[in-house]
């Protein structure tokens, strides 16, 4: 029968292996119904008993070989239907013309063994039975059973006038022989019967059963989509917090080292304006620059852009930039010391380093009052660091400010780690894990 069970349930193989057997008995029925037909046919022939037989018979019943072949040929046909008519992937209109089809194949297999065997009806039945999925099939399931019921009913008088009928055949023989070929035809029907109500049963509780799965699944997906949405409340809320907490670090980065270098710039300013006026002049252009630099940031980290020196430049020359700007209008001292560069490194690494860089020398200026700054940047094995440290005046027990907190969220998103301690002034490490392949491509450039 070709069953299917790949993907089924064992209960379904078990409904499934049931129908097959229900298939391979029928198919044995009707072999050995049309095969003993065809020898009785032989005998008659050969015994020269054709007239007497012909004289009890309504019609002329087909060749002997040929009548045979027509029941094996009709009862494959219908095999192949049910299969046809019980695959999944066919619409419910070519399904119907599957199923009527079938229900002709029967009429011609039962007319072809003389009404002697009607059980193969049950096959079709099994069949429509498999495709029933409620009330709205119920008028199918109806009419469909009123029309396998009259092709089953022996005296319907339109059969009885075109067909040989079993007894007839059973009739050559002796009179205990037809006692037993007429109990045998009477078991072949009763197993028949038992085999496909067994069949119902079990396709029954299939059915009850998938129905229970169905409202189980049914109501754990309801209960997952109320996770799912509380979920996505939950997510938004974090996504909300979480740019909060981003624009916080772009602003207070950007503008926090704009303002500190305006404003050491302006106190420059304050002290010279008296005495050395085109100094000054100077000055203030420096202050103007920085301040449209730092207004240029300010729109970049809103629209989720990276630095505009970032955008421009490659990461040293982009720091260089930076100390070199800040120095300019602060009048701080900062030196860069290079012990290494990584080659290559992705965006949101690059970012990173130029942050805490800018956030290092402002915080020198604004909290340290720092008036020389060293910046020191090197590669070793398997981390890049960066140590900024200040001439300021410190203090006794460092105390985490809204700058140092968000430069060690910013170097938690890299598994990076921040240390700062006080000493002569006030010195902050951070540093960042670097890949394998990075290292490489270092250690093939220092060769």
């Amino acid at each position: 029968m070709g069953l299917m069970t790949g993907s089924y349930t064992p209960e379904q193989r078990r409904l499934e292996w049931l129908y097959g057997l229900l298939g391979l008995y029928n198919g044995l029925v009707v072999l050995l119904m049309a095969g003993f037909m065809c020898l009785t046919q032989q005998k008659i022939v050969s015994t020269m008993s054709a007239h007497e037989f012909l004289s009890t018979l309504p019609i002329v019943p087909l060749p002997a070989m040929k009548g045979f072949w027509l029941s094996m040929g009709a009862y494959a046909l219908l095999l192949f239907l049910g299969k046809l008519y019980r695959h999944s992937g066919m619409a419910a209109g070519q399904r119907q013309l599957v199923f009527a089809a079938e229900i002709g194949t029967c009429m011609l297999l039962m007319k072809s063994l003389n009404l002697a065997y009607d059980g193969v009806v049950l096959l079709a039945v099994a069949d429509l039975m498999h495709r029933y999925h409620g009330e709205n099939q119920s008028w199918l399931l109806l009419v469909a059973m009123l029309g396998i019921y009259f092709m089953a009913n022996y005296n319907m008088a339109i059969f009885q006038r075109h067909v040989a009928p079993f007894d007839v055949y059973a009739a050559y023989y002796r009179p205990e022989v037809q006692s037993v070929l007429l109990a045998i035809k009477n078991a072949f029907q009763s197993l028949n019967i038992v085999l496909f109500v067994l069949y119902l049963v079990l396709l029954v509780q299939s059915k009850h059963h998938e129905k229970e799965r169905i409202a189980i699944l049914n109501k754990q997906l309801e209960e997952a989509n109320v996770r799912l949405r509380a979920f996505a409340l939950e997510a938004e809320r974090t996504a909300e917090t979480r740019e909060r907490n981003r624009l916080a670090r772009e602003i207070h980065d950007t503008l926090g080292h704009t303002l500190t270098g305006i404003a050491a710039g302006l106190d420059a300013c304050i002290v010279l304006v008296d005495a050395a006026p085109a100094v000054v002049k100077k000055q203030l252009e420096k202050i103007r620059e920085t301040a449209r630099h730092g207004i240029v940031d300010v729109r970049r980290s809103v629209k989720k852009l990276r630095p505009d020196d970032l955008e421009k430049l490659p990461l040293q020359q982009a720091i260089k930039k930076v100390i070199a700007e800040f120095s300019a209008s602060s009048g701080v001292d900062i030196q860069l010391v290079e012990m290494g560069w990584p080659e290559k490194l992705r965006e949101d690494e690059e970012e990173v380093i130029y942050r805490i860089v800018q956030e290092g020398i402002t915080n020198a200026r604004r909290h340290g009052k720092a008036t020389k700054v060293t910046v020191t940047c090197g590669l070793e094995p398997g981390r890049f660091y960066i140590i900024i440290a200040d001439n300021g005046r410190g203090c006794a027990e460092p105390k985490q400010g809204f700058g140092l907190r968000h430069m060690e969220e910013r170097l938690e998103l890299l598994h990076g780690r921040l240390r700062y301690w006080s000493d002569k002034g006030f010195t902050l490490e951070a540093t960042i894990p670097m890949g394998r392949s990075v290292m490489d491509n270092h250690g093939e450039d220092t060769e």
